[in-house]
């Protein structure tokens, strides 16, 4: 049975930082493209971040980027994004996601792309 748990949310003043994890378990963990998703209430999931399964290349949302970096440690079958100079609107439940070993470039942001999801985290950040 596949696990993906994430961890680290909580909340942070604007300017902040945080570092989310994700926990894996009933995957072959260096074999998956894993991503984060986020959503705020009344909206859609939205794309974050993603990296390929041998950590080499990444891939950021334009709100992002510069802001947020995303990591693996293949060897302890976890995810991370480190969030720094959070702003109000990055508040959102944040979700990890494992999909196939290949995508194309334009398939990393996708929802669909996944096929496994974490329960999420909740980030709030205040003004």
């Amino acid at each position: 049975q596949v696990q993906l748990v994430e961890s680290g949310g909580g909340l942070v003043q604007a300017g902040g930082s945080l570092r989310l994890s994700c926990a894996t378990s009933g995957l072959t963990f260096s074999s998956y493209t894993m991503g984060w998703f986020r959503q705020a209430p009344g909206t859609e999931r939205d794309f974050v971040a993603a990296i390929t399964s041998g950590g080499t290349t990444t891939y950021y949302a334009d709100s992002v980027k510069g802001r947020f970096t995303i990591s693996r440690d293949n060897n302890k079958n976890a995810l991370f994004l480190q969030m720094n100079t959070l702003k109000p609107e990055d508040t959102a439940v944040y979700y990890c996601a494992a999909g196939p070993r290949r995508l194309l470039s334009t398939d990393y942001s996708r929802r669909g792309s996944y096929d496994y999801w974490g329960q999420g985290t909740q980030v709030t950040v205040s003004s």
